[in-house]
């Protein structure tokens, strides 16, 4: 690779990696920090597709369909890209077996995360579209007590629930002992009942 096809960036923490509807002209890959990949709704109302750690792909899902964004990506924390010119990477794609591999497993792992999530936002009522969002949490960081990196507006928005009943039902699920809140630091009690509220929506 050349310089001239390779940018290494630094996101701050809110940072915004790419906007809806911009060009597309790299390929962006995810080399430190988290970051949310989301959609922009109307009056503000946005939904959280999933969050995104090292490695990971940005941007390619616009791969081949679309010279525009579909969606937008901000930094959660303090965060470093790799961005690949995109004719480069196309041709990678076509002449690199194991390029393509790879390339084909991360979208698939992207669109397997976005049907997940359209199934559950479609079929879960409010308190089982939280309870799955603690739950995939807690698998997005490796344990079941992790720090809250995402406010609960973004809760809210990987749930698809105002921030107000986000707020509700946190507490709702604390009084009951299924979880637990000191700060930022969340504590998953109860996971099997968790679990339970998760799948009977």
């Amino acid at each position: 690779f050349s310089g001239t096809n390779i940018v290494q960036a630094q996101f701050s923490k809110r940072e915004r990696i790419c906007k809806q509807g911009e060009n597309v002209s790299h390929a962006i890959y995810l080399t430190d920090g988290t970051a949310k990949l989301f959609i922009e709704g109307i009056n503000g109302h946005n939904i959280i597709l999933y969050l995104m750690k090292p490695p990971a792909y940005i941007g390619l899902l616009s791969f081949f369909e679309s010279i525009h964004c579909t969606y937008s990506v901000t930094a959660i924390e303090d965060s470093k890209v790799c961005m690949v010119d995109l004719d480069l990477l196309k041709q990678l794609y076509l002449e690199d077996h194991e390029v393509l591999l790879k390339l084909n497993k991360a979208f698939g792992k992207s669109v397997a995360s976005i049907m997940n999530k359209i199934i559950c936002l479609n079929q879960k009522n409010i308190r089982g579209r939280i309870a799955e969002s603690l739950l995939y949490l807690a698998n997005f960081y490796g344990a079941d007590k992790y720090h809250l990196s995402i406010t609960r507006k973004e809760l809210g928005e990987m749930s698809a629930i105002s921030e107000e009943n986000t707020v509700r039902l946190m507490t709702e699920l604390r009084q009951e002992g299924i979880i637990n809140i000191t700060g930022r630091e969340l504590t998953i009690v109860n996971k099997p009942l968790l679990k339970k509220i998760s799948e009977l929506g």
